[in-house]
């Protein structure tokens, strides 16, 4: 169960970033990362009912720093979308988001079984790799240096959300979402008014806005299920496999060409991914 629902959350999650990078094409990350934070309530507030569970004060805390983490993980990461080719900065923050609560995984002694051990090396090694030709391409430009770095701590961002979620109480349901909700709306809201960033009057930009929100929503509830059903570090690898949806939405839609090292990538994802589940 935890395979199946992390890998969802992965594939919702790769729609969601694709969204929003275009989004932040049209517009400044930080108004995108509000807009979409805000378009996440229309998930939240049905699921809460179909999903209840006990509201204490140690979910919402948890999920108010996982929010504050994940709010500023979203607006650079968003900031590396926009400035850098999609399959750069995308598995630059996989690979960030996944080492943090695999690492600590690890340190509260979980323990996978080799099948799942192999599997979670080849997941790092295939989101490292689906960077490929764009990752040494960037480096060569210069230009968009600030992209990989951005992304990096865009993907510590996220990192530190997955763990903050996994803390939160076993039988909170989803109220550690609504505490990363309400951190993340008002930080971002304080931003954007001592910015003063403006709305941009674009249908377009709303539409991914609320498609980046709706879908990360849907992410965020898979990956905790995912997150409780079983082990931290396997469900925080297989959720960051989310650059291969993006690399393949960004190659189809947008004709981002992926090479054979891209391609060799989503084979090492999908290997990753039936190891896990196999052990």
């Amino acid at each position: 169960m935890t395979a199946l629902l992390a890998l969802s959350a992965a594939l919702t999650f790769g729609a969601s970033d694709f969204a929003g990078g275009l989004a932040a094409r049209r517009a400044p990350a930080l108004t995108v990362s509000w807009f979409a934070q805000a378009a996440g309530l229309l998930v939240l507030a049905p699921a809460l009912l179909l999903l209840p569970g006990v509201l204490s004060s140690s979910a919402l805390a948890a999920g108010a720093v996982g929010g504050v983490a994940g709010a500023c993980g979203l607006v650079l990461y968003l900031r590396g979308l926009a400035i850098g080719p999609m399959g750069l900065a995308s598995p630059l923050a996989g690979v960030a988001g996944a080492v943090l609560p695999v690492a600590i995984g690890f340190g509260t002694g979980e323990r996978p079984t080799t099948l799942a051990t192999v599997g979670i090396a080849l997941g790092l090694a295939a989101v490292v790799l689906v960077g490929g030709r764009d990752l040494a391409a960037g480096a060569r430009r210069g230009a968009s240096s600030r992209s990989p770095l951005l992304a990096l701590l865009g993907g510590v961002g996220f990192g530190v959300f997955f763990v903050a979620l996994d803390a939160s109480p076993a039988d909170s349901g989803l109220w550690s979402l609504v505490g990363a909700r309400a951190a993340s709306l008002v930080l971002l809201g304080a931003a954007l008014a001592v910015r003063r960033v403006g709305v941009p009057r674009d249908g377009r930009f709303l539409a991914l806005a609320l498609a980046t929100g709706t879908l990360d929503m849907v992410a965020n509830v898979l990956f905790l299920g995912a997150a409780r059903a079983g082990m931290l570090s396997l469900a925080a690898l297989i959720t960051s496999l989310y650059p291969v949806v993006v690399a393949g939405l960004a190659h189809s839609l947008l004709r981002e060409r992926l090479d054979r090292v891209q391609w060799g990538a989503v084979v090492a994802c999908l290997g990753a991914v039936g190891l896990i589940a196999l052990s």
